[in-house]
């Protein structure tokens, strides 16, 4: 079992760190992925050390990709690799999940048309411009795709992602 975490400077930590450790306590591997190698900053000041850049990275070798917000999303949308890695994981069906910003890259990656999904308030008339069905709730599963508004979420939107990774 892998799961790629996409990211980059200014990420939410809680939205990254706590699915880290959780994956971690699970034996489940992590790997972080970014526009550079070594460290990355938060936006609270936690640094996480970058596994792989994107070009590095085979998205077949993944069973779950995670999105997290904070500003980093706006930075990696505009990176082509990255969205390129989002569209293979729509392409194979695999288990997508983005909590807070995190949608942005999915909207820039033009794959939420037609889709249920959430985010943060602040992205919510983006995400219906880009065709998505956008409801103001803690969780929405439609299909492989998993989104969450914000960091009080965090529990649920864990909960469903370890149920997935669990089959």
């Amino acid at each position: 079992m892998k799961v790629l975490i996409m990211t980059a400077d200014n990420f939410e930590d809680s939205e990254l760190l706590v699915p880290y450790y959780r994956f971690k306590e699970e034996s489940i591997q992590v790997d972080v992925v970014s526009l550079k190698t070594g460290k990355i900053t938060g936006k609270h000041g936690y640094e996480v050390a970058v596994d792989k850049t994107f070009d590095e990275v085979n998205a077949d070798d993944y069973d779950l990709l995670l999105l997290p917000g904070g500003k980093a999303p706006a930075e990696l949308r505009k990176e082509r690799s990255a969205l390129e890695i989002v569209r293979h994981f729509f392409a194979g069906n695999k288990p997508v999940a983005a909590i807070c910003h995190g949608p942005q890259i999915l909207i820039s990656a033009g794959l939420l048309h037609g889709r249920r999904a959430t985010c943060y308030k602040a992205v919510a008339a983006e995400m219906k411009g880009a065709g998505a069905e956008y409801e103001d709730r803690e969780l929405i599963v439609d299909g492989n795709l998993v989104t969450s508004r914000q960091p009080s979420d965090i529990p649920v939107f864990m909960k469903e992602i370890m149920k997935i990774l669990r089959g």
